[in-house]
């Protein structure tokens, strides 16, 4: 059974940072595709950021340049480092896996992810 535990949220500052991490359980980790995802309240939710199997990263336009997405292997974990965070940030973000590469198809906004974890809140305040 894949199991994925987000932590890390909080809230902060506009301009702040946040490390959001990402547990992985029951699966070959390093042979899967990570995301993370967002939904801000009233919004749909929004691809955020992706790492293939292979380690190539996608980012959304609206994060490029300020978040940053890694893992560790041996951890078996997955990180989103949130820089010059923005009001418009606020929103649940959800950690996301599947065995398919779908970093380049969930920038484009058609991803599908197969696993998903439960959560974590951010909150930046201006």
């Amino acid at each position: 059974q894949v199991q994925l535990v987000e932590s890390g949220g909080g809230s902060v500052q506009a301009g702040g940072s946040l490390r959001l991490s990402c547990a992985a359980f029951g699966y070959a980790y390093t042979s899967y595709c990570m995301a993370w995802f967002r939904r801000a309240s009233g919004k749909e939710r929004e691809g955020v950021a992706a790492i293939d199997s292979d380690g190539s990263t996608f980012y959304a336009d609206t994060v490029k340049g300020r978040f940053t997405i890694s893992k560790d292997n041996a951890k078996n974990t997955l990180y989103l480092q949130m820089n010059s965070l923005k009001p418009e940030d606020t929103a649940m973000y959800y950690c996301a896996a599947d065995f398919r590469d779908l970093g380049r198809t969930m920038v484009a906004g058609g991803a599908d992810f197969r696993y998903w974890g439960q959560g974590t809140q951010v909150t930046v305040s201006s």
